[in-house]
């Protein structure tokens, strides 16, 4: 997108149903006419946060990512191999020349086809943005002058001007969440406001506004493809919401306004980092870690050596319990130490709430100011501003979430007591006071009672080898492409980053797609996202004939091999890396020329989700499923009765799930909406008041989750969250398309393949995507196929 917001799974677990009677009685509605997202503009937010499987936001579910000793990109360290080995060179598509060598130049200044990632340093900051930036300018006052309403004097020169800083301040950006250093994060302070000003410049530049505004008006409009419209109208739209029509003085402030949230984004971003990195607990007895699982202690004792432990080992100690997910989530799940899990429960729910790291009264200053922002625009509140550019008003949304509310809050009240009676005929002492920190322990064991699955024993069976064979082979029967590895091609930051090149049936080179899986808590940041590195477009071809290629960026955080063992991944991290793949396949397969609509880019934010959370389905489907699940030492598949209890265990506590994500997005739009900076409520009263019809159990008096919601406080989802939610009825119903052609008929599923892949991935956002979605399905959505996946029946609130 042009505008940067990293993509990133929700805190899906498996995602929750809506209510049947509202939507049998009344059709789903949304609003074909809306206008898309991003502005037409660059501006820096982490593209979205990261994706809530993971979250370092506030994950209680898995979705984070993982770690790596060495930090150097390619050198003499072994490389951790986690694929086929890489083919030969002569298999591999090159790109286009044109690769400028780096030799004394600052790279991020060199004409390059991927960013040299191995050679950017903070030093290279900001000399490399200032001067790019003058040169900007110089072309954005040129364009000024000689501007006229055409596509060739309008928006060709302004996409060229667009790319350049959105490729050199992503990569730069993109190394701040993977490659963290306290140098990297004073260089981009320093400069960033003068980054923040170009982009204001640009988009409330009155020629370039009016100069949209008269192709809107010509007599030619009718003629422009639905693409190029959609480019004008959204440009328009975004303008007027940067502030374009505002008088000088409120301009002005409109202006101020921008820069400090910029400025207090990044720095909630970073203090939820340090916060995470802060914590760690040293373990020397092992009666006090009982219960953790031999790849959880493995990690434990391997950060223990990166901490100057050398002789820490998975047996004896000493084990380091951090607060990144990977270790978490184990002593979450796994230990039976109760003292513990409260202690590590209460530090990630606190985190960056106190001392220097507090990010309460940055949140209270990005509240008002956003609310300051939505009235000089003439908006009541920050969510009609977030609302004016998805498919969704504010009332639908609060709508839908009440209905899945209404759907899910008796199925959790049950989920309750089904633990407390497990737990109690378990001789559990605390079954009449379970708490937070008793939740996802007693969750696992009844799990693996009800359903005979341990997470932990089914690792084996899901080596990130197998799974990243398995998924690759799934696009190419549903998509038509094959993947191939292509390390060397382009530079990486890290010695455990994949690069791969996309190729069509014919063999030609669409695309290529980086991917980083593992955590590296001490520099980088949690969570699982996707992000372009540079788009599809017909402007900015080597060769003035071919467009140029599409790349992207998928990141995780799972846990890294431990010994000669390569990544085992839990379920949950397998769903994870398909639902990054579902964002970079709509990145990469897009056919659309036009860079400002391409891939990702210009698609409504409730829409977004549509392709990743649809390619979670396919974990799922038998054949996709038995293809990825071998045992990492004897080959074997996995059985078939764990197949069935897989499938059976997939709406397990769905109520409580459900709930979960509902609290989130629904503190999300009170806090946009309807609070007040500086009344009589604070944050957390609101967040306590929400709970309380969306929590069985209420949150801990302490509980400060919002401290580190990085996805409303910096990142794209503030006033958007329940996104996740709305792109879940398209997501489903698109999947059931799948369905009713047959999951058995191969020949049936290639072609709806096909279609999904020449509608939905292929058109970008150049199309609303309500009228993509019917041109796939042949009808409006319909969340019928939603609340069949996740099993909640229609059911009568009672609180």
């Amino acid at each position: 997108m042009a505008t940067r917001f990293t993509l990133s799974c929700s805190l899906q677990y498996p995602a929750l149903a809506v209510a049947a009677r509202h939507f049998r009685s009344q059709p789903f509605c949304l609003k074909a006419s809306s206008l898309s997202l991003p502005k037409y503009y660059p501006t820096q937010l982490p593209k979205s946060p990261p994706c809530p499987l993971w979250s370092s936001s506030f994950l209680l579910c898995l979705h984070s990512l993982h770690w790596s000793a060495k930090t150097s990109t390619r050198s003499t360290t072994t490389v951790r191999s986690f694929a086929a080995a890489s083919p030969s060179k002569s298999t591999v598509s090159q790109p286009p020349s044109g690769m400028t060598s780096v030799g004394d130049k600052n790279p991020l200044l060199t004409d390059f086809n991927f960013p040299p990632f191995d050679s950017i340093e903070a030093e290279h900051v900001l000399p490399g943005i200032r001067a790019l930036l003058k040169e900007l300018e110089g072309e954005l006052e040129e364009l000024e002058k000689t501007v006229e309403p055409t596509w060739p004097k309008l928006v060709e020169p302004l996409e060229k001007i667009i790319d350049r800083i959105t490729v050199v301040w992503g990569a730069i950006n993109h190394l701040k969440s993977v490659k963290d250093s306290s140098e990297l994060r004073a260089a981009i302070e320093e400069v960033q406001p003068e980054k923040v000003a170009f982009d204001l410049k640009l988009s409330q530049s009155k020629p370039i506004y009016n100069a949209y505004k008269a192709i809107r008006e010509s007599p030619d409009w009718d003629s422009l493809s639905d693409a190029r419209k959609r480019i004008v109208e959204t440009s328009i739209e975004e303008a007027i919401l940067s502030g374009i029509a505002l008088e000088d003085d409120k301009r002005e402030q409109f202006n101020k306004i921008e820069q400090e949230l910029a400025k207090l984004s990044r720095k909630f971003e970073e203090n939820v980092l340090d916060a995470t990195k802060k914590y760690e607990k040293v373990i020397t007895d092992k009666k006090d870690i009982e219960g953790l699982p031999a790849t959880a202690l493995g990690l434990a004792a391997q950060t223990a050596v990166t901490k100057g432990h050398e002789n820490a080992t998975a047996e004896n100690g000493p084990w380091i319990i951090t607060l990144d997910a990977p270790s978490f989530m184990s002593v979450m799940q796994h230990a039976r130490n109760r003292t513990l899990r409260e202690e590590v429960y209460r530090a990630y729910v606190t985190r960056a709430s106190s001392g220097d790291l507090d990010n309460t009264p940055i949140i209270d200053q990005i509240l008002q100011l956003r609310l300051e922002k939505a009235k000089l625009l003439g908006y009541n509140n920050h969510g009609e501003v977030s609302m004016a550019t998805k498919m969704a008003t504010v009332d639908k949304a609060l709508e839908l979430l009440e209905k899945i509310r209404a759907a899910s809050w008796d199925p959790a009240v049950k989920d309750m007591e089904d633990l407390k009676q497990f737990s109690k005929s378990q001789g559990a002492l605390e079954a009449d006071n379970l708490n937070h920190w008793d939740l996802s322990f007693w969750s696992e064991r009844l799990r693996e009672s009800k359903y005979e699955i341990n997470e932990e024993e089914l690792r084996p069976y899901f080596s990130l080898p197998k799974v990243m064979d398995g998924l690759f082979n799934l696009a190419k029967m549903l998509f038509g492409i094959n993947i191939e590895a292509a390390d060397g091609l382009a530079p990486v930051w890290n010695n455990d980053v994949r690069f791969y090149c996309v190729n069509d049936s014919s063999g030609s080179t669409i695309a290529y797609f980086y991917f980083d899986p593992y955590s590296r808590p001490s520099e980088k940041r949690g969570g699982a996202w996707m992000d372009e590195v540079v788009s599809r477009s017909r402007v900015l071809s080597r060769d003035g004939v071919s467009p140029r290629l599409p790349v992207a960026h998928m990141v995780c955080n799972q846990m890294p091999p431990v010994g000669n063992k390569p990544s085992l991944m839990t379920f949950r991290e397998v769903e994870t890396v398909f639902h990054e793949f579902g964002h970079s396949l709509q990145h990469m397969l897009t056919k659309q020329d036009e860079g400002l609509v391409a891939g990702i880019r210009k698609i409504e934010w409730d829409a977004v989700e549509l392709p990743s959370q649809f390619m979670e389905n396919w974990c799922y489907h038998r054949d996709t499923l038995t293809g990825i699940a071998k045992h990492y030492e004897t080959g074997e598949s996995l059985p078939e009765d764990i197949y069935k209890k897989l499938l059976a265990a997939r709406t397990f506590r769905a109520g409580s799930l459900s709930l979960r994500q509902l609290r989130f997005a629904t503190v999300d739009l009170e806090l946009h909406t309807k609070y007040v900076p500086g009344g009589s409520e604070s944050i957390y009263d609101v967040d306590r008041r929400v709970s309380e019809r969306t929590q069985v159990l209420p949150p801990l008096p302490d509980d400060r989750f919002l401290c580190s919601f990085s996805h409303i406080f910096a990142g794209g989802y503030a006033a958007g969250y329940y996104s996740y939610k709305w792109a879940e009825v398209l997501s489903a119903d698109a999947f059931s398309a799948f369905e009713d052609a047959g999951l058995h008929d191969g020949k049936a599923v290639k072609e709806t393949g096909n279609r999904f892949r020449e509608t939905i991935l292929a058109l970008g956002g150049g199309k609303a995507p309500l009228e993509v979605f019917v041109e796939f399905r042949g009808r409006e959505p319909s969340p019928e196929a939603l609340l069949r996946h996740n099993g909640l029946l229609p059911v009568t609130a009672s609180a």
